[in-house]
């Protein structure tokens, strides 16, 4: 069984972090005041028989997609009268120089105006899909309970486009008779028909995870209500739908975690002091609902869950994120050096753990994700901390008094 460790090591210097969009789209609303201006230097520095009214008009509309509809008509009234007094001023008032071109700017306002209230729609709509996504990623997969016993459990997901909330990721904490279970999968595709298998994939291991007794016959029940789910839709997802899945299950004492890894990235299990150990598995074995292709066993391998460790489990959308040059993110490495940097001697909650993950792959590949990320933190508070909040903090502990 291969375990991988790395140290924290040297902190790389902390980055600033990154503007937000509001700034950004601020900026942008001077846009139309910067064609104007352009138009009158324009108009100022070129011989009369260049005219800057291209100019003007453009502004307009540029305020379409970034001003409202009063500031629209008053771009659009702003930019008839520069013209105007442009033309006045060049004496190239007439007809085609001047009466011509304000009507031509009174009808770009009154499109522009059209095109503000088109664009608002669509994105009222689009407001509302997203509502809609979110209700269903809520009901899909439902967010796992904060604590069970003293386990302390925290989950993102991060959708790879921003309009589409759901997708083929999945994770779930249950407490069993046999202890606390987990799964982390990702199912084969994308879309409604992904959502739907992640669906079926929760429900069944909701089911095995009370009724079997060890992870080998766990599997076994989930590998079979795969195929038979695979059978029920028949075409492309019976013969090639199958889930990568890793599945945890944690001794009533918290002293040890086991883990059967179906195909899935093996999670990264950290220390209080942010050590990092890659918990490989010892066998590979291929994804499930793959079993039509061959009989594989499913073996179980065993680590130590020290007080203070935090189990870090995710979806390839961590591990296959590149960076500008085609190198992939190695969570075993990265994390170490980020932990020292943002944990400043003290102790970081599971969500800052997962939310300093999430920025450091950002940070990787340079933007948006590259796919989806779904990432689970499973943490042991040490004996006496008090319960670790939601928020980043930790309750204090009870006085003895």
């Amino acid at each position: 069984m291969c375990r991988r460790a790395v140290g924290p090591g040297d902190a790389e210097d902390g980055a600033g972090g990154q503007r937000g969009g509001v700034s950004q789209l601020l900026r942008t609303r001077w846009i139309p005041v910067g064609l104007i201006v352009l138009a009158v230097v324009v108009d100022l520095v070129t011989p009369h028989d260049v005219t800057s009214a291209p100019l003007l008009m453009a502004a307009p509309v540029a305020a379409a997609p970034l001003l409202g509809v009063r500031g629209i008509i008053v771009t659009g009234l702003v930019s008839m009268i520069v013209h105007a007094f442009l033309a006045r001023v060049d004496g190239t008032f007439g007809w085609r120089a001047g009466i011509a071109n304000q009507l031509t700017l009174a009808a770009l306002t009154a499109l522009a105006v059209l095109i503000h209230r088109t664009l608002r729609r669509q994105d009222d709509s689009a407001r509302r899909a997203r509502h809609v996504a979110a209700v269903a990623q809520r009901a899909v997969l439902p967010r796992p309970p904060s604590r069970l016993g003293d386990l302390h459990i925290e989950a993102r997901y991060v959708p790879a486009e921003s309009e589409a909330l759901i997708g083929g990721d999945l994770y779930v904490v249950q407490s069993t008779p046999y202890g606390i279970r987990v799964m982390v999968g990702d199912v084969r595709g994308k879309g409604l028909g992904a959502v739907s298998a992640v669906s079926a994939d929760l429900g069944a291991f909701r089911y095995a995870a009370d009724e079997s007794e060890d992870l080998p016959q766990l599997v076994n029940r989930l590998e079979r209500a795969l195929l038979r789910e695979g059978g029920r839709r028949g075409g492309q997802q019976q013969e090639e739908g199958f889930t990568t899945a890793l599945i945890a299950e944690f001794s009533q004492d918290l002293e040890t975690v086991r883990l059967v890894n179906r195909g899935h990235p093996p999670p990264v299990l950290m220390d209080a002091q942010g050590r990092a150990t890659l918990l490989e598995a010892s066998e590979e074995a291929p994804p499930l609902g793959m079993s039509d292709l061959g009989a594989w066993s499913s073996p179980v391998d065993s680590f130590p869950f020290p007080a203070g460790s935090t189990l870090l489990c995710y979806t390839d959308g961590i591990t296959e994120s590149r960076d500008a040059t085609g190198r992939f993110y190695d969570p075993v490495a990265r994390l170490p050096l980020v932990f020292v940097r943002r944990a400043r001697g003290g102790r970081l909650s599971p969500g800052q753990l997962l939310d300093m993950l999430i920025h450091d792959v950002r940070r990787h590949v340079g933007g948006r994700p590259q796919d989806d990320q779904a990432v689970l933190a499973l943490h042991r508070a040490p004996a006496g901390s008090g319960p670790v909040l939601r928020d980043g903090g930790t309750a204090p502990a009870a006085s003895p008094g």
